[in-house]
């Protein structure tokens, strides 16, 4: 979770995936996989916490209060362009092949 909670950590203060766990009442598997999800969506057409949703089994609400968590559609915006930034080991590929069930 190290990947995730250092992109978090650039684009909210004090927000981190054991952190953000707790808060939301989540486990942080549950958590980093809801995050992961979210960052993959967005910049997809459609509503981004629908489809995270989708992908994740997670209710629209829980999805809802975690992108809230992390500062709202814009930090969510700056986190999605970072994951595809980070995206040159093919990360992004390894993320939705997780999520959605692929090998």
């Amino acid at each position: 979770m190290g990947l995730l909670d250092g992109l978090l950590g650039q684009v909210a203060s004090n927000v981190d995936i054991e952190n953000l766990a707790s808060k939301i009442g989540l486990s942080p598997d549950q958590v980093a996989s809801a995050v992961q999800a979210l960052g993959i969506a967005h910049p997809e057409p459609g509503d981004t916490v629908t489809s995270a949703a989708a992908s994740t089994g997670l209710s629209p609400d829980v999805l809802g209060q975690i992108v809230e968590q992390i500062g709202g559609e814009g930090a969510l915006g700056r986190f999605a362009s970072l994951l595809r930034e980070q995206d040159g080991g093919g990360i992004l590929g390894n993320l939705a092949s997780g999520l959605f069930g692929k090998s």
